[in-house]
């Protein structure tokens, strides 16, 4: 009961805290789209705004500025407090980069305000080390679960997306406390989350099965694929140009450029209006690998954000090309590929299903689980972040990598 009481306490704190955080975050983020769509031009101040984003993580946020995996490197090793900047920092480098017009996500920005804000409670609750890792794990959730309107989803993945292969289970409750009283502050904040719907699902059947780990094997090399390029195009970035504001200024030039001479803004920013066609309607077949090129520049070159919702626009867009060989229902493949390639490109499967179950319903489940569990294997030792742990390998013949990091494997 003593274990209960306090872990519903410190919920309660974090969860409230980061629900009105990620609310605020998410209602200015639709507001800078939208103002972004009406006011094109904007789009020309690219380069400027990575340079300011540069320059202020050169002068004052270096010790803020590996971000998601600061917070992975806290939650094996806690140090110092996480410093409590990261949080108005990545907010306000992440609007710049949509109001201008880079692609990017939100969840990066989301998981660092939510850790940034709950590890500044550590000391006042007298937090020991083994329980300040849980609280971090309580905070990863709720940001995750509120940004994205699925607190179970939210609660695995801050359970998973650390370490590889194995979860906390003395994290379970307060993850799970966390995440669903987030989700409920953020609603109550009248937050709008996006629907997504799956027309048709058809009964199960072997072939359909058989059809669902093709759609997981695509999803694997595709999310395999984007974690080891998006990695190189960083250290490029990094090997070539010393001076670091001139990243993302250079890398803001190259996307701004390449907006305008396609004509579109279709792969810039969250891309929530295609990967909602998608579920409904044939899409071009190399619409992934558009938003696929645009989101590597655009974070590669030092802009924040995240790679989930890019992920989510790349892995919904995969699945509806496959529609074009595959012959199930657009919608169903659509799914599939929202959460497998997120579960390969995060090594978080089991958030992804329960991720595909709360927003496409449970009808979906079996599809998307061997969807997810496929494209986790496929995607072998790849992540988009470099410090997560093995805690135990995809495979028994690689058992001599447990307890390393996939930044160690490259």
């Amino acid at each position: 009961m003593p274990y209960l009481a306090k872990w519903l306490f410190i919920s309660s704190v974090i969860g409230t805290c980061i629900g009105i955080a990620s609310a605020i975050f998410l209602l200015t983020l639709d507001w800078v789209t939208d103002f972004r769509e009406t006011h094109l031009w904007l789009i020309a101040l690219l380069p400027l705004g990575g340079l300011i984003i540069g320059l202020l993580y050169k002068h004052l946020g270096k010790d803020i500025e590996a971000g998601n995996n600061l917070l992975i490197d806290t939650i094996h090793q806690p140090r110092t407090t996480i410093p409590f900047r990261m949080a108005p920092f990545i907010y306000i480098g992440t609007l710049v980069t949509h109001l201008l017009g880079g692609s990017a996500g939100r969840e990066g920005t989301a998981l660092q305000m939510a850790g940034a804000i709950a590890d500044q409670f550590s000391k006042p609750f007298r937090l020991s080390e083994s329980e300040r890792k849980i609280l971090l794990i309580a905070a990863v959730a709720a940001g995750f679960g509120s940004v994205f309107g699925t607190p179970l989803a939210g609660a695995i993945f801050g359970l998973e997306f650390f370490l590889i292969g194995r979860l906390r289970y003395d994290a379970l409750l307060p993850a799970f406390l966390s995440a669903i009283i987030a989700d409920l502050v953020t609603k109550l904040c009248q937050v709008q989350h996006t629907v997504y719907q799956i027309g048709f699902i058809p009964a199960v059947s072997v072939l359909y099965l058989l059809y669902a780990i093709l759609v997981g094997i695509a999803a694997g090399i595709c999310a395999a694929t984007f974690s080891r390029t998006i990695h190189y195009i960083n250290s490029l970035f990094k090997s070539k140009i010393s001076y670091a504001p001139l990243r993302p200024f250079i890398g803001g030039v190259i996307v701004a450029l390449a907006i305008w001479l396609m004509g579109t803004t279709k792969y810039i920013g969250l891309g929530i209006p295609t990967i909602v066609q998608a579920f409904h309607e044939p899409l071009p077949a190399y619409d992934f690998l558009l938003k696929m090129a645009f989101t590597i520049l655009t974070l590669a070159a030092g802009f924040k954000g995240g790679e989930v919702t890019p992920l989510f626009f790349i892995g919904a867009t995969l699945g509806n090309a496959l529609s074009y060989i595959i012959p199930l229902p657009v919608g169903l493949l659509t799914g599939m590929g929202f959460v497998a390639v997120f579960a390969g490109a995060t090594n978080t499967p089991l958030a992804c299903m329960l991720m595909g179950i709360e927003l496409f319903g449970h009808e979906c489940g079996i599809y998307a689980a061997v969807a997810c569990i496929v494209a986790y294997l496929l995607s072998g030792r790849t992540s988009i972040y470099q410090k997560q742990m093995i805690g135990e390998p995809k495979h028994s013949r690689f058992a001599s990598l447990k307890g390393k990091r996939m930044n160690e494997l490259e």
